[in-house]
């Protein structure tokens, strides 16, 4: 273990050349950020999570009641042993043998039986309430700290010259409230996780689940290296979007549509201008560019450039999903929608009457894609799962 944790912590891999972990140990006239600083972060993602369920039963589910926002959910299937069987320990989708097979058994019709899985499989979707309680939670939190972030940045001087992000590096003291904005993050980012495992699971869990590991890797690998002057800038850039998102999902769930549509209009500006124009001039060119000339490379900076570009990478990925929904919307009169969490409804059902605007985690259109938390999308299968 001891040969593995030198080879993990090499000095050459992560720090500059000439700098050694000893130099950036912890003294009465600096302090610099240290890895074990990090498991701060776990204990206060059980907090967050904690109150995160306060919040969501006494804060958010009485402003679903002033919105009339129910907690029924979809119609339960009739109780049937032989039919809860196949759901659970075979499949939960059929394929036409086995409903034949299925008719036989239980003398039933084939048509019964698809609608009787159709209903069981409805049953694990979260409710409306569940969603909105769950966005309104999340709106929040990104309200909160991009506010925080944005005022903590506003007062340092390398938000308004990018360069003083490498001047010194990396002998450059952590402060109590650049501290307090990296472990929160990092924390929030950990309750998600946690909180998976809690909640009704998705059809994008594992996703989602990636999606959180990366996000707190990559902060935890610029704290260790001390890049965390950049780090606050990609944290407060990428934060500046996710309110308006969450926002526009609860307008959906409260079926005030036009307020969704032009909350989404609002985020997509917002979130092509941050990642397509901002990013790349301003966070990019500072940490390829200036970095070269100030620091110069070493094995630790290429990886985190080499993160930060794929990352660009998916920005024009998830920009492109982003202009297709609006596209649909607007020459199309596709309703924007949600898609991880929908609702199934037989042909039958949907002839008698409309079906409503469907919304959970992410807002799509025609069940073709699907847009994640942190304004991260993923390409949708059918609007049936």
């Amino acid at each position: 273990m001891a040969g593995i944790l030198a080879w993990f912590w090499n000095e050459r891999f992560w720090l500059p050349h000439n700098v050694t972990w000893a130099d950036l140990k912890n003294t009465e006239e600096a302090t610099f950020p240290q890895a074990e600083d990090l498991y701060l972060a776990l204990p206060l993602a059980l907090c967050i999570f904690m109150v995160r369920l306060v919040f969501e039963r006494f804060i958010a589910k009485p402003c679903a009641s002033c919105l009339k926002i129910q907690s029924s959910g979809p119609q339960k299937a009739q109780p049937n042993a032989i039919l809860e069987k196949v759901f659970t320990a075979i499949t939960k989708h059929p394929d036409e043998k086995r409903l034949e097979g299925l008719s036989k058994q239980l003398d039933w019709d084939v048509r019964t039986i698809k609608q009787w899985f159709r209903q069981r499989r409805n049953q694990e979707k979260p409710s409306t309430l569940t969603r909105f309680c769950e966005s309104m939670w999340r709106f929040t939190f990104f309200v909160y700290i991009f506010t925080y972030g944005f005022q903590f940045l506003k007062k340092v001087p390398w938000l308004w010259d990018t360069k003083q992000c490498w001047y010194n590096y990396p002998y450059q003291s952590l402060t109590t409230e650049l501290h307090y904005y990296y472990i929160v993050e990092l924390s929030f980012y950990w309750s998600l996780m946690f909180s998976q495992f809690t909640d009704i699971k998705r059809k994008d869990f594992l996703i989602m689940f990636l999606h959180h590991i990366s996000t707190v890797s990559l902060i935890s690998f610029s704290y260790v290296n001390n890049m965390v002057r950049v780090g606050t800038l990609v944290m407060c850039l990428h934060d500046a979007a996710d309110g308006l998102l969450e926002s526009a999902k609860m307008a959906s769930y409260a079926k005030c549509h036009r307020l969704c549509d032009v909350l989404f209009f609002v985020f997509a500006t917002a979130f092509i201008s941050t990642r397509l124009v901002v990013f790349p001039l301003w966070i990019l060119n500072t940490t390829l560019f200036e970095s070269w000339e100030i620091i110069g490379p070493y094995p630790s900076w290429w990886v985190f450039n080499s993160l930060l570009l794929l990352l660009q990478v998916l920005h024009c990925f998830w920009s492109y999903l982003i202009l297709k929904i609006a596209f649909k919307s607007v020459f199309k009169g596709k309703v924007l929608k949600d898609d991880r969490s929908d609702i199934e409804y037989s042909s039958e059902e949907e002839e008698a009457s409309p079906s409503p605007v469907k919304s959970s985690h992410v807002l799509t259109t025609n069940g073709t894609n699907t847009l994640g938390t942190n304004g991260y999308l993923t390409g949708g299968t059918s609007s049936e799962d």
